[in-house]
């Protein structure tokens, strides 16, 4: 058997790899199939925001726990090496020695070279400050799981509209294609009769304009609905070029989405979730006040010290026979805060108005609150008359383009008249799916206003 050169091997090797690679890069995208419940969970589960949500709340519960570390025993070490390259020298009166009064003696203490080892143990006696620390912590973890609900609501929100779009920009542009169907029939018939005599050119002019209008529309709404797609594939955290199908229809999630029974609904304004996040800002500014309040309290810590030191003219510190004195301190530290030129009253008094500000957003919220429950109703309500309306609408233009269409056909009509039918029609599909998609956005703006979901931790 004949051998490969090692050369033509590694070649070899190196094409298979590259064509692998290659091939992994060209990798055809991930497809999903979503009905909107399946895109909710999916994208609740994988949109950004809501995951940057979650990770607030774990760094809020971290937080959490060094506030309250910050009580708890405090143990640290240090080593210290210190080696004098030139000794400072004492003046010492020479007398002392046997000299001559008025004259001094140079002299050096202790050895050019030193060791310590130290451990301290310190400990919060007591600090109003760290009370109200351990307070803050909790409040601080309502804000985050508020947050995360609050995220929540928006991303379902985001999700149901742009799933909407998406349902209203295939819908438009199926309506578009059968528009532009009929009248491309309409105008290939009204071409052949001019041809032979029996029609006006402005009859066949007029039908081109329309039809040149159609496809250019066609043409856009083909472009929306790519972008719509491109907007849900963000909104549910995957790539913008991943592949979706929608299972759900506009029309069939319209009804699904009308319910006059929640127009019935009163739900607590103090359960909203703006309502709360405003009074977590509330409790949030009484801590504060808190806070400086307790800095003017004294503060009491102990603490337990223990260590080595040891002495040498040379480095023998890790020599079994070096000799090592072992030194201990017990201590217990007070704190008392006496005077502060008003430093911390103007803190404090800083801290009392804005706790009145947001006591006073509070109450503002309460208010805004019931507001927009009252407007979302009546909105939710209106968008579901106005989709009755636009539906027996659209039935009605139907049947007057038809007319016109057949009148037009037997030189009853004019093309100005079939123009003005077709027209009319075209407005009244547009208003009929865009009175389909306000019926789902409308109600999900109320139900989030109705929402009394709370956090609760995952598993």
């Amino acid at each position: 058997m004949r051998h490969l050169p090692i050369k033509n091997l590694l070649m070899l090797i190196g094409f298979i790899s590259l064509s692998s690679y290659a091939q992994e890069t060209n990798e055809i995208p991930e497809s999903y199939s979503f009905s909107l419940e399946e895109a909710i969970r999916y994208g609740l589960a994988h949109n950004v925001e809501a995951l940057n949500a979650q990770r607030d709340i774990a760094i809020s519960l971290k937080q959490k726990w060094e506030i309250i570390a910050q009580g708890l025993p405090q143990l640290s070490g240090a080593v210290d090496y210190q080696n004098y390259i030139k000794q400072p020298v004492q003046l010492l009166p020479a007398e002392i020695t046997g000299g001559e009064p008025g004259t001094f003696i140079p002299v050096t203490f202790g050895t050019q070279q030193s060791m310590n080892a130290t451990a301290t143990w310190n400990q919060i006696i007591f600090d109003g400050s760290y009370l109200v620390g351990i307070q803050s912590a909790k409040t601080l973890l309502q804000i985050t799981e508020n947050a995360k609900t609050k995220t929540d609501q928006e991303v379902k929100k985001g999700i149901i509209n742009a799933y909407g779009n998406v349902l209203l920009a295939e819908e438009n542009a199926a309506i578009l294609k059968n528009n532009v169907e009929s009248v491309q029939q309409t105008y290939d018939e009204t071409k052949l009769t001019f041809e032979n005599g029996l029609a006006e050119e402005e009859d066949v002019e007029q039908l081109e304009i329309t039809l040149l209008t159609l496809k250019n529309n066609l043409n856009r709404s083909q472009r929306m609905a790519d972008i719509a797609y491109e907007m849900l594939n963000i909104t549910l955290g995957l790539p913008v070029e991943t592949n979706l199908t929608l299972t759900e229809e506009l029309e069939e999630l319209a009804i699904q989405y009308f319910d006059l029974s929640i127009l019935q609904e009163n739900t607590p304004v103090e359960e909203n979730i703006d309502f709360r996040i405003a009074k977590n800002t509330a409790e949030s500014a009484e801590i504060e006040v808190k806070l400086e309040k307790a800095k003017a309290l004294p503060s009491l810590t102990g603490y337990v010290n223990y260590g080595y030191q040891g002495f040498s003219e040379k480095f023998t510190f890790l020599n079994d026979n070096q000799e090592y004195f072992n030194q201990s301190i017990l201590g217990i530290s007070l704190n008392i805060p006496i005077f502060s030129s008003g430093m911390r009253s103007a803190r404090t008094q800083q801290k009392k108005i804005a706790l009145e500000q947001a006591l006073a957003d509070l109450e503002y919220t309460k208010n805004e609150v019931k507001q927009q429950i009252n407007s979302a109703k009546t909105e939710y309500e209106y968008s579901l008359d106005n989709y009755e309306v636009q539906k027996k609408n659209l039935d009605l233009a139907e049947r007057i383009e038809n007319k016109n269409k057949i009148k037009f056909k037997e030189g009853v009509a004019s093309s100005f008249e079939l123009n003005e039918a077709q027209r009319q029609l075209y407005t009244a599909q547009q208003d009929y799916l865009q009175s389909m998609l306000n019926v789902i956005t409308s109600k999900v703006e109320l139900e989030n206003l109705l929402d009394t979901t709370k956090y609760e931790e995952k598993e």
